[in-house]
């Protein structure tokens, strides 16, 4: 049987297992933007004050202690309880938005790195939902509804425009496939392929349990049913359902 250090691993898999880094400078490379034991502090202290704290007093604690945990907070944000945020200075908030309970805020990637996460005003990201980055960019324009359940996931770009109705349990998902033409090589291994990202025009609604893979771009206006897994391109005003997802109607 092969020990764990003898099996081939990702990039990420090594720099959690690195037995010549401590378990304190992983957490804060997990954490934080830029390792540091005094922001690290202010990180700890303030989710173990008032990460988890009910009510009305726990509401404005968060709103006025949270602040300094990102990159800029607007006016009259909300934060629900428990939620999990990760390199927050590579996060934008814009005025008005609600993170309810269990949301996580992950905008993981290089310290020097681009990308990061960017919420305009007056959205609202419902609970249990998860925006994760790889080193990518997610934005999320003013308006939008993002419902519970759901997960953005980007290695390279998400962007969703204004007015947008995202139901519960939707993934949209940029990058993340492997190549897997090699059989000697486990498909963990095998390198991570990006077709472009995912673009998400204005006024667009996606129903229950909706996919968009990378690589589309779902155009202004359009309706994509609820269960649809979307591969390509959805026009504007176009309604589309089905696996795959398929134009069934236009509504212009």
């Amino acid at each position: 049987m092969q020990h764990g250090q003898d099996r081939p691993q990702t990039a990420f898999q090594k720099a959690l297992t690195d037995e010549k880094t401590s378990s304190l400078r992983k957490y804060q490379e997990i954490v934080l933007a830029k390792p540091s034991l005094w922001r690290l502090m202010g990180y700890e202290l303030r989710t173990l004050l008032f990460g988890s704290l009910p009510g009305a007093l726990g509401y404005a604690l968060r709103k006025l202690f949270y602040r300094r945990l990102f990159k800029h907070v607007g006016r009259g944000v909300v934060f629900g309880r428990n939620a999990v945020i990760r390199h927050g200075g590579k996060i934008s908030l814009g005025d008005n938005v609600i993170i309810d309970d269990n949301c996580v805020l992950d905008a993981k990637g290089p310290p020097d790195s681009d990308g990061g996460i960017t919420i305009g005003s007056n959205v609202i990201i419902s609970r249990n939902t998860i925006l994760s980055c790889k080193g990518g960019t997610i934005e999320i324009g003013d308006n939008t509804n993002v419902g519970t359940n759901c997960l953005i996931h980007c290695e390279s770009t998400v962007r969703l425009g204004a007015n947008i109705l995202i139901a519960a349990y939707c993934y949209l998902v940029a990058g993340g496939n492997h190549d897997f033409g090699r059989t000697d090589v486990p498909v963990i291994q095998q390198p991570s392929l990006s077709k472009g990202g995912i673009a998400v025009e204005d006024n667009v609604w996606l129903g229950a349990r909706v996919t968009v893979l990378d690589g589309v771009t779902v155009g202004q206006d359009a309706i994509l049913g609820a269960g649809a897994v979307v591969l390509r391109d959805v026009p504007a005003f176009a309604v589309a359902a089905g696996v795959p997802a398929k134009v069934i109607k236009s509504r212009q």
